[in-house]
């Protein structure tokens, strides 16, 4: 008696199943431009636009006096250092294509990539809240 968890056909659709998801997710990564500018948000309000070509370190002081340390290098923007107990946004990593962010929480810090000159507006959410 032959005891498989998984027979031929399973392992073939497997395969074929992931195959098709690697070339979806490739297909997505590789249609994503890079974005040309920084903008940070602190509060919900924009406060501050870098642009990503330029090498900078900045400490961005947000929500009742908390800190997040902003580095833009070698066209990658990421937050190096936070003062915020979990240092989630310090383990983000670099962004640098439109529509990426890093976000700080407890500071309400958002570090945003953008096309320059683009302009934030209610057609770029999915669902607006009031």
């Amino acid at each position: 008696m032959k005891n498989t968890l998984f027979g031929k056909n399973d392992i073939h659709l497997i395969g074929i199943l992931l195959l098709v998801f690697l070339l979806i997710l490739g297909g997505v990564n590789l249609t994503k431009k890079s974005g040309t500018e920084v903008v940070v948000s602190i509060d919900g309000v924009e406060a501050y636009s870098f642009p990503i070509d330029e090498e900078l370190e900045f400490e961005i002081t947000g929500y009742d006096g908390g800190t997040n340390l902003l580095i833009i290098e070698n066209g990658y923007a990421y937050l190096k250092e936070a003062s915020c107990p979990d240092k989630l946004c310090v383990h983000m990593g670099k962004i640098n294509k439109e529509g990426q962010s890093i976000i700080c929480l407890p500071n309400r810090v958002v570090v945003e990539i953008r096309s320059a000159g683009k302009i934030k507006s209610e057609d770029d959410y999915d669902t607006v809240v009031g």
